[in-house]
């Protein structure tokens, strides 16, 4: 039985080509071009003449239905199901159907998050086109499927986000839209018949990204410790606790830093009762801390000049 629908064509033979899609002619040797031509030139109507080809009969005449009026109203049912394998963590975007829900829903991000059946006018919409100029010429319109989830908190707070556009360039005449021909073929009263059809259409390309994390304590210190060391808090931080905790803190802050003294005021003391024994006391400062030590006498030569100090 034929096929309903497309280019009925009863069998292969000579026949003219449409005006608009052949090539007019006034002469035959004009039309002896390679492939299916015969190089004849006949007549199209009163006035004008088209090459002969030798094709299925009738040629394809390019008319067009569209079904914007009723298409809009279509829907497709989109499943998706994720896997981390990390974290032996998997979800899907659809709700158990044990209650009938998928029956009555439709795809709504705030009620009906998990009813992944979409109309294709809201699909094209969400995509910012027009329904009934995509129908003349098809398209292609990409779902995109976003699962962005942090695995410490609960399971439902790991949804998906879904976001549509075009992909097909519309702005360029010679590939914008989808379409494809196909062909039924079959025997019909001894002859070789087919039906042509070219299916004007929206595909729909589903993409799925998603990235899931969970906290993790080794990666966090092995983190911190990088970001510290690289702006230098590291050897502060190590230092303050060498300085404050370490019971050897002394022995750290000796080794660890110079002390630098100048002497500040020198002044010899000659005790009454003794005009031999001298001593000297020497005051000096070091880095703002005062200290004083006793020292021995020195010779006769030195003593004669520290008399000669103390008396001026």
């Amino acid at each position: 039985k034929p096929p309903r629908g497309g280019f009925p064509s009863p069998a292969i033979g000579l026949t003219f080509q449409f005006q608009g899609k052949g090539e007019i002619c006034s002469f035959c040797h004009r039309c002896c071009s390679a492939g299916m031509k015969t190089g004849h030139c006949v007549p199209y109507n009163f006035t004008k003449k088209t090459c002969q080809v030798m094709a299925w009969c009738p040629v394809e005449n390019g008319a067009t239905f569209s079904l914007a009026a009723m298409a809009p109203e279509f829907t497709v049912l989109i499943k998706n199901s994720i896997h981390f394998p990390r974290f032996h963590f998997s979800k899907e975007n659809i709700r158990d159907n044990s209650d009938g829900y998928l029956r009555n829903c439709t795809f709504n991000e705030t009620t009906d998050l998990y009813c992944p059946i979409f109309k294709l006018g809201f699909i094209v919409e969400q995509a910012g086109e027009d329904f009934s100029k995509l129908a003349q010429k098809g398209g292609v319109i990409g779902v995109i499927i976003n699962w962005n989830c942090n695995l410490d908190l609960p399971d439902s707070e790991c949804n998906p986000r879904y976001s549509f556009r075009r992909l097909d360039p519309k702005w360029t005449q010679a590939s914008s839209g989808y379409n494809y021909r196909f062909a039924k073929y079959y025997q019909h009263g001894g002859r070789s018949t087919r039906t042509l059809f070219k299916a004007y259409g929206i595909r729909i390309d589903v993409l799925v990204h998603g990235q899931a994390g969970k906290f993790s304590l080794i990666p966090t210190i092995i983190n911190l410790a990088t970001a510290l060391t690289s702006i230098g808090v590291v050897s502060f931080l190590c230092d303050w606790i060498l300085l404050t905790f370490m019971n050897k803190n002394k022995v750290y802050s000796t080794r660890k830093f110079d002390q630098v003294c100048w002497p500040a005021k020198v002044r010899l003391v000659l005790p009454p009762s003794s005009q031999h024994e001298k001593e000297r006391v020497c005051v000096c400062a070091c880095e703002g801390v005062s200290s004083s030590h006793r020292a021995a006498p020195s010779s006769g030569e030195n003593k004669s000049r520290l008399k000669e100090k103390a008396e001026r």
